[in-house]
Formats: structure tokens, sequence, C-alpha cells
């Protein structure tokens, strides 16, 4: 299968309050082939979005094309059992009253596959999933991962060019869910599927994205690589939504070439010019948490800036503070060893070439 093509898709649900814009001019262009995630908080539109993709909605405007060909638009809409897609949901909707093997064959019954064709396959996929040997059991005898690998064997067997994924693994415990997300992106190299992946879950988006699209409020904001969107983000929506992130009111005071030097309280940085961001102008700086440096000696960090530790996280790999400069108050991840007391004087070190400053979300001065 080509590329996925959504070209300013909305949709919006009528209520009490009057229309709410579910999704609002959503473009995007997926390669076949990638894995691919539409990331955000609850209510952002990622699931309409998949909804729409999957042929279960009808959009209100723009169209969805696959290869060329139109599957969707306000005035038609190829049903989702005539796309070629497969669909994994939240629950894992599979049949308790079903063994393993009846489940995940359902779907060649429906399309009057032969007995023996349909073994095969079954037995194809489910050594692909990891769960050759059991077939002949039922899904109360499975643990909840293996039943999130029975919906994606189901899926799978029909040989869906694209395979849709609603927060799949977000009923599964901590450890359980990190294997699977392993396993996941795995089987997505292994069958060269085209993965659309739905998730609020932003390490989740890391781990297993090509590309991401993080949306807010029914909008695309960003779409790139883990790398792009955590480094590079493209507002501060997205560097706020990205992980942990310090977003600091700043102003730009001087511009050299390429670079531009912005101020907040104490704290003064360098950092590349911000496109179309002149001196006086109000904007956020944003600096993530492991960009800054900690020592108890400013001759260990040339150039860095005295300030106090206000609190103190052990968290097992990393130290987490909370230290003040001044007013201005920062959040830091630095190495387990590397310890200092609440209360105590450190110097603090940005690493500004891996910060960004984005147009003032506040019409306040800092």
């Amino acid at each position: 299968m080509s590329e996925i093509l959504l070209r300013n898709l909305s949709k919006s649900y009528s209520g009490t309050e009057g229309d709410h814009a579910a999704v609002s001019e959503v473009s995007l262009t997926i390669v076949s082939g990638e894995f691919v995630t539409l990331l955000g908080p609850s209510g952002c539109g990622k699931t309409t979005t998949l909804r729409l993709i999957a042929g279960y909605l009808v959009p209100d405007a723009g169209e969805i094309r696959v290869a060329g060909r139109l599957l969707s638009s306000p005035k038609s809409v190829v049903p989702p059992e005539s796309r070629g897609m497969g669909m994994v949901f939240q629950n894992y909707a599979v049949w308790p009253h079903k063994t393993v093997f009846e489940n995940v064959a359902f779907g060649l019954m429906l399309r009057n596959v032969s007995k023996t064709e349909a073994r095969e396959r079954v037995g194809r996929v489910l050594e692909l999933v990891n769960l050759a040997g059991l077939d002949s059991r039922y899904p109360s005898e499975l643990s909840g991962g293996q039943q999130q690998r029975v919906a994606l064997a189901r899926s799978l067997v029909v040989e869906p060019a694209v395979l849709l994924l609603d927060e799949p693994l977000s009923n599964l415990d901590a450890k359980l869910r990190e294997r699977m997300r392993a396993e996941l992106k795995t089987l997505q190299r292994r069958t060269g599927i085209t993965f659309i992946y739905v998730t609020h879950d932003q390490s989740e988006a890391l781990a297993l994205s090509d590309h991401i699209a993080v949306m807010h409020a029914g909008r695309l904001q960003q779409y790139g690589t883990p790398r792009e969107v955590y480094c590079e983000p493209a507002n501060h929506i997205v560097a706020d939504f990205m992980g942990l992130v310090n977003l600091l009111p700043a102003r730009l005071v001087e511009v050299t070439g390429t670079a531009s030097v912005f101020e907040s309280g104490q704290v003064r940085m360098t950092i590349p010019r911000p496109s179309g961001m002149q001196v006086g102008a109000r904007a956020d700086l944003s600096i993530r948490p492991e960009t800054i440096r900690l020592a108890a000696s400013e001759a260990d960090l040339p150039g860095a800036f005295p300030a106090r530790v206000l609190e103190q996280t052990y968290l097992g790999n990393l130290n987490e503070y909370v230290i003040a400069a001044g007013e201005t108050q920062l959040r830091v991840q630095a190495d387990a060893q590397a310890f200092f007391s609440v209360g105590s004087e450190v110097f603090a070190l940005i690493d500004a070439q891996q910060c960004r400053a984005f147009a003032s979300a506040d019409t306040d001065t800092p």
C-alpha cells in the first residue's frame, strides 16, 4: 500500500453548548511501512482521527486518500471492511466463549477462507505474536498481555495493509506494557505493515514511532521524528507536552548573527535565533531538565550562575532537583551519583544549544 493522505480533515459533534470541533483541518502524509503515532492529551482529537481513517466516521470536511484512491469525504465513505485495514481496540474485544483459534480465525471465516488455509494462516500469525501452542485456550486462561496478542493476531491474520491501534496497551501494568512495546515494534518491522497508533503516553510514542503527530485541541501541532518533536518542538504546546520541561518567560535583548540573547531574571542565555523574533520581543524559553548541569563550585562549571537547591528527589537512576536563581525556579535532572542536599548553594549551567525560544503565550512582561 502507498502513502495515506489526510487533507484538511475536520469533524465536529453537536452538543448542548453548540458544535464541538473534535478535529480541525488536519493534513498529514503517512508513508507506507512506517510506525506513526497520533499523540496528545485526552480530547485532542487523536482517536477521532483514527476512526476517520478506519471509516467508522464521516468527515465534515476534507478527505482521506490511500494510494490516490479516495476513501473518505463528506459525500462518500468506503466502509471499514473494504479498506484493507485492521483495528485493535483498547479493551481487546476478544470473545470469552471462543478459543484463541476461533477468535483469531473469525475474520477468515467471514471471508469464506477454507478451513485448511485458515488453520495454516492462524498458526503462522500465532507464532508471530508468540502464542504458538495456545490455540485451544480460552481468554479466561490467558494473561492480559496474551489477550492483547490475540487481538493483534486477529487483525493481522486477514493480512491488512494498515493496522490501526487505539491505545492497546493502556490496560496493562507498567512492566508488561514495556515488554509489549518492544514486541509491537519488532512485529511492525517484521511484517512491514503500516502501523497507526494512538496514545497519550509520550514515552510510548518516543519508543515506538518512526514519526509522531502531536495533537492539541483538535489540531495538528507538529509532525516529525521522535528526536525532532522532543529536541526541536514547533511551539510551546509541543515542548510542554513532550516530557518534562522548564518554560521560562523571557525577553530577547540582543541579536548577533544567527544567535539571540535572552534574559529571564538572573538567567541569561545565548541560543540559536528564532525566525521572525525581534529585539524586545517576549518569549518562552524551553529548557529540558536534563540539559542543566550542577556543580558545587563555579570553577567546575565556567560560566555557570549561582542557585540554591529547594527540593531533591532520588529516582534511582537519577536525582531530580528544583533550584532557585533569584525568583527563577528550574527543574533539574542530574546523575544519581551527583548529590546536593536541600538548602545547599550550587552553580548551574544550561546547555543553550539544546534550548528553544517561542513567541510568548503570556502577555505579561517577564
